[in-house]
């Protein structure tokens, strides 16, 4: 486990290491044009959405370790090719190797990490994944930063190649990871097809749920953060670069500081109501969102509030990492915890490609309407997430109870759980 948190935290380390600059880097440093930077970033969503139906299913049959490997040898080799590549065309191939690549990372690990657990320790261990992620994505795009220059472009290909050298050091770290003997799949039949695989998935009512509140809570948060929430606080709140980072740093700091302090407070209570908590928590978010650009407050009130912004979707977020992921776990028959992941993590990049899409133009010059459209947004996650709760048995919406023999009060053994009405 602890290899796989070195796995989770040097993977993040470099993707923040090259993601927040690769715009400046095709447009300008290689004078490619604003378009061909543009559609650089579409790739890597549009590689993701690519490749994760197909690794759910490799995970499946040949285990996360030999497909992790893979797309971090992938992604080395994207990063680099990406890092000298001074055309248009191996611009966007070298782009489409490293989205590829970080895309799979992300459920390979997920998979190692439910392999490797319990599920009395697996919200903790998810916890600690992404605590891992955002002190990465940190400290990856602060070294980054100091090390770039705009009017060298051998500073870039430096980034790109110490980028590289990180995936293969994982790659060497991984490779010593001896995982237990993969469970064989339940309901499954010898040579069933990917068709199949998905069929079974998608007949899985509480599963389908939870992807729905997936693409709405990632629609709604992340895929905010820097294209409409962003573009409101420019446009509408009149905020500064400056400032703009500050909120960013405020985001992450919170998730760092509270994340464990946080998970003693959701570790006993049913997840259904930690995630509608979670919405409720957002609301609030986008409505002091709402005086930050739409008051009548001064420009320090605006930046504070703009800063509280994003320090409360940082809360919302710590709240969610112990719980989102380990559930898409527990709703996972024996030996399918890969196909779910990665259909997780499907549903995650469609939020975060429709998410700046829409939410873009709105911040940008539709003020009020996106303040509301997101505020409904985040209330909707309520109530998605308590109608989720129906539909999962009690140890899987309060995993707390399977660390004792008795569900409820009256010192009774456990009865079997069943899905409650």
């Amino acid at each position: 486990m602890r290899r796989i948190h070195v796995g989770n935290a040097l993977s993040a380390f470099g993707l923040g290491f090259t993601v927040p600059y690769l715009y400046v880097y095709v447009a300008q440093v290689r004078g490619l044009g604003a378009v061909t930077a543009g559609l650089v970033l579409a790739v890597f969503a549009v590689a993701a959405l690519v490749v994760l139906p197909f690794a759910g299913r490799a995970i499946v049959r040949r285990g996360p370790l030999p497909v992790l490997l893979t797309a971090l040898v992938t992604a080395a080799v994207g990063s680099l090719s990406l890092g000298l590549a001074a055309s248009a065309t191996t611009v966007l191939l070298s782009a489409a190797a490293l989205g590829a690549g970080q895309a799979v990372m992300q459920p390979a690990l997920a998979t190692m990490i439910v392999d490797c657990s319990r599920t009395e320790t697996r919200s903790r261990d998810f916890a600690t994944q992404f605590f891992l992620q955002n002190l990465g994505l940190g400290v990856g795009g602060l070294i980054g930063g100091h090390l770039v220059d705009a009017t060298r472009a051998g500073s870039f290909t430096l980034l790109f190649s110490i980028q590289a050298a990180m995936f293969l050091l994982l790659v060497g770290v991984m490779a010593t990871v001896r995982m237990p003997r993969a469970p064989k799949v339940e309901s499954v039949p010898v040579g069933a097809t990917a068709k199949g695989s998905w069929k079974q998935l998608l007949g899985n009512r509480a599963m389908v749920r939870l992807c729905v509140l997936g693409f709405v809570l990632f629609f709604a948060c992340y895929g905010q953060f820097e294209s409409g929430l962003s573009a409101y606080g420019v446009e509408a709140a009149g905020i500064s670069t400056s400032a703009l980072g500050t909120a960013l740093a405020a985001n992450t700091a919170v998730i760092v500081v509270a994340q464990f302090a946080v998970l003693r407070f959701v570790a006993r209570r049913r997840r259904s109501r930690v995630i509608a908590a979670v919405g409720l928590i957002w609301a609030l978010a986008w409505g002091v969102a709402g005086f930050a650009g739409l008051g009548r407050g001064s420009q320090e009130m605006a930046v504070a509030a703009f800063v509280s912004t994003y320090a409360l979707f940082g809360l919302g977020e710590a709240m969610l990492s112990p719980t989102v992921a380990p559930l898409v776990a527990d709703l996972a028959p024996t030996g399918m915890a890969g196909q779910y992941n990665s259909a997780f993590a499907l549903v995650k990049q469609l939020a975060l490609a429709v998410g700046p899409a829409v939410g873009g133009p709105m911040g940008a010059s539709l003020h009020a309407p996106y303040i509301v459209a997101f505020l409904l947004c985040s209330l909707g996650i309520s109530v998605l997430a308590l109608r989720l709760g129906r539909h999962l048995t009690e140890v899987q919406d309060q995993p707390s109870l399977a660390q004792s023999r008795v569900v409820a009060g009256g010192g009774a053994a456990a009865e079997p759980v069943v899905a409650r009405a």
